[in-house]
């Protein structure tokens, strides 16, 4: 089956992989992207790149719906987590005019999205989560080192290890949405996990042992965790997740603990892929009503390591 693809949010680093992908996919017969910026790769990558509006503009679906029509496409993957949260917010993760969407289902978005559901979402199951409240409501005066985040936001930017009470009071007083998060130590490294599946409830994973360059995943190991599965299974399980997300964890005294969970296609989408970890397109066709690919483990011990390509015009 032919399909004609359109991405959003092509420009990034996640949208520039998945479009790294996707032209080299035999089954893709007309891949288009758009982004609210042409200051970026997007468009050498997308040889049918056009500039799109922002989520928030009032003609932004209106838009949408005529390239769907225009261009006959059978198939949208929105990229940028603003767009993710704007679909998840207003229900529409079906379809946009006659195109499917191709993400992750209702409950994984709503849970992912929000760190501080993501947190009790974990106790609320019985499964390992970091102590997690509001900033407004933790008094602040022990037990530092603690993470000050945003509960809806994304990026290592927006994280904040606090180790004392002056920094604690002034993040408290200018971020009234943030959250406080137990502190997991690092000493035995940080996980970005693949977890994928299908509607028929089949479950794939893939665990990678990851060092951060930059806010991005700059280098990892393929690892062999059993505990590690066991609890992604259970998160699929529990979140009744169709498609693919990805969670980060770390291991500590007391096992795997996980601190993020994204409902999207990470950074290491392209990476996966190469190592044969394909939920891309296992999405793609799990979305088309196909069998997903067959999948074989990949073996421990894999590396991948975070390369840049330069374009000139």
């Amino acid at each position: 089956m032919k399909l004609n693809v359109l991405v959003t949010g092509c420009g990034g680093d996640i949208g520039q992989s998945i479009g790294k992908i996707l032209n080299e996919n035999e089954n893709i017969d007309y891949l288009m992207g758009c982004d609210i910026s042409d200051k970026n790769a997007g468009q050498f990558i997308y040889k049918n790149f056009f500039l799109g509006l922002p989520y928030t503009h009032k003609d932004y679906l209106t838009k949408i719906e005529q390239v769907v029509e225009d261009n006959n496409i059978d198939l949208i993957i929105p990229i940028s987590e603003p767009e993710l949260r704007f679909f998840s917010k207003s229900k529409i993760l079906d379809k946009i005019g006659s195109a499917r969407m191709v993400c992750a289902n209702e409950s994984s978005l709503e849970i992912g999205f929000d760190k501080l559901k993501t947190a009790n979402f974990l106790k609320e199951n019985n499964l390992p989560f970091p102590d997690t409240q509001l900033i407004e409501s933790y008094p602040g005066q022990e037990n530092f080192p603690v993470i000050v985040k945003s509960r809806t936001g994304s990026g290592s930017s927006k994280v904040n290890i606090v180790k004392d009470s002056f920094e604690f009071n002034y993040l408290k007083n200018k971020h009234k949405d943030y959250i406080v998060q137990e502190y997991l130590s690092s000493e035995q490294g940080e996980y970005t996990c693949g977890l994928f599946r299908s509607k028929k409830g089949e479950i794939r994973s893939i665990i990678l042992k990851r060092e951060l360059t930059g806010g991005y995943s700059g280098y990892g190991e393929v690892v062999s965790n059993i505990e590690i599965s066991e609890l992604l299974k259970k998160i699929a399980e529990k979140l009744h997740l169709v498609g693919s997300i990805n969670v980060q964890l770390r291991l500590t005294s007391k096992g795997p603990v996980v601190f993020e969970i994204n409902p999207r296609f990470s950074s290491t989408v392209l990476f996966r892929h190469m190592f044969g970890f394909k939920d891309l397109l296992w999405s793609i066709e799990d979305k088309m009503g196909q069998g997903i690919s067959p999948y074989e483990e990949v073996a421990e011990g894999k590396q991948f390591y975070k390369g840049f390509n330069e374009y000139i015009s």
